[in-house]
């Protein structure tokens, strides 16, 4: 009996140190290499974007967190209290949690929010002439972003 439980007692100790901290090196990519667009700063992707609706680009930033390890969903910190919600273009990326806070460079189409002018949303509320739907930019709305590719920078 005294035996079997050291057994069992030195397993469970292989599996625990075999459970090792991930390392994240400077460099690391997930996804394609983000290269080819000179990077942005993540706080002035709305002053860059101007009017346009979508825009590609390459955005450096602070990480806030990683809201779905699988698919590739996170949010980045774009100043003045406004988050760029953003996830990859490949669902099969897997990101790890301890991105959270690091530094990376992000490329792919950032892309804001559109509403409904007179906010109906129903086929054939259309009306024809002054009161036609137009698409326009909600000042408030948060910019979401199509990763292609992540690279950690810090």
């Amino acid at each position: 009996m005294k035996k079997l439980v050291f057994v069992i007692f030195i397993f469970c100790g292989f599996a625990s140190f075999a459970q090792k901290h991930v390392h994240l090196p400077h460099g690391m990519v997930f996804g394609e290499k983000p290269i080819g667009i000179a990077p942005v700063a993540a706080t002035k992707i709305e002053a860059m974007m101007g009017k346009k609706i979508r825009q590609t680009t390459a955005l450096t930033g602070k990480l806030i967190r990683v809201t779905k390890q699988k698919g590739g969903w996170f949010e980045m910190d774009a100043g003045n209290g406004k988050v760029i919600a953003a996830h990859f273009k490949d669902y099969n990326i897997m990101l790890p949690t301890q991105l959270k806070g690091r530094g990376v460079i992000i490329k792919g189409v950032a892309q804001r929010v559109l509403t409904a002018d007179d906010l109906q949303h129903f086929a054939g509320d259309t009306v024809t002439g002054a009161k036609q739907h137009r698409e326009k930019v909600n000042p408030k709305a948060r910019i979401t972003f199509e990763v292609w590719g992540l690279m950690v920078d810090r």
